[in-house]
C-alpha cells in the first residue's frame, strides 16, 4: 500500500487506528455521558422526559435503562480495544498516540452529535439538563455543538498526525518500531 493512498483525507495505513479511536471514543463519551450527566450531576435519565421519576417504580425503570445504555457503551470500548490491539499488530499502521488521541475525541463527537439529534430531538425520551437554568432547547443545542467541536477538533489532530502531507507519522512509526523491537 502507498503512503500515499488516502481515506478521509488521511493515510489509508491509519485506518484501523482511527476506527480503533473512534468506537474507543463512542465509548468513553458515552460513559461520560452516563457517569457525570445520569448519575453524578443527575440531570437526567433514558427516559426522564417520557416518565415520571419520582415515582419509585419509574426510577428504577430509569436506572435499568441506563444500565443498557451502560452495556452498549461497555461493548463500545471493548471493541475499540480489540481494534486497537489488531492495529498495533500491524507493522504498516502508523504508531501515533496523536491520531489515536485524535480519533477517541472525534468518536467522543460523534456521539453526541447521534446520540443528541435521536434522544434530545428526534425521539424526545430525555433532555440535557431539562430543570437548568436557560430553556431545555439551549442545553440540547450546546451538547451539539460540543460534539460538532470534538468532531472537527479530533479530526483535526488525526490529521496533523497521519495525512499525507505530514511527517509526523513516519518519525512515530519509527519510534514505535524501535520500542516493539524492544519488547519482542
Amino acid at each position: 500500500m502507498s503512503d500515499q493512498e488516502t481515506w478521509l483525507g488521511l493515510q489509508k495505513r491509519a485506518k484501523p487506528l482511527v476506527r480503533a479511536g473512534l468506537l474507543l471514543g463512542l465509548g468513553l463519551g458515552g460513559f461520560f455521558d452516563g457517569i457525570v450527566i445520569h448519575q453524578i450531576l443527575q440531570w437526567h435519565h433514558m427516559l426522564s422526559a417520557v416518565t415520571d421519576t419520582t415515582v419509585i417504580g419509574v426510577l428504577r425503570l430509569n436506572v435499568m435503562v441506563d444500565g443498557f445504555f451502560h452495556v452498549v457503551t461497555y461493548v463500545f470500548t471493548v471493541l475499540g480495544i480489540i481494534l486497537l490491539w489488531r492495529a498495533w499488530q500491524q507493522p504498516d499502521v502508523p504508531a501515533s498516540g496523536r491520531a489515536l488521541f485524535g480519533s477517541v475525541i472525534l468518536g467522543w463527537g460523534v456521539f453526541n452529535v447521534v446520540e443528541g439529534i435521536i434522544n434530545h430531538h428526534l425521539l424526545g425520551i430525555h433532555h440535557v439538563w431539562p430543570a437548568g437554568p436557560g430553556p431545555v432547547l439551549l442545553w440540547d443545542a450546546a451538547f451539539l455543538i460540543w460534539g460538532v467541536l470534538f468532531i472537527l477538533g479530533g479530526y483535526a489532530v488525526v490529521r496533523g498526525a497521519v495525512s499525507p502531507a505530514s511527517g509526523h507519522d513516519r518519525e512515530q512509526a519509527a519510534r514505535g518500531e524501535h520500542k516493539r523491537e524492544e519488547i519482542d
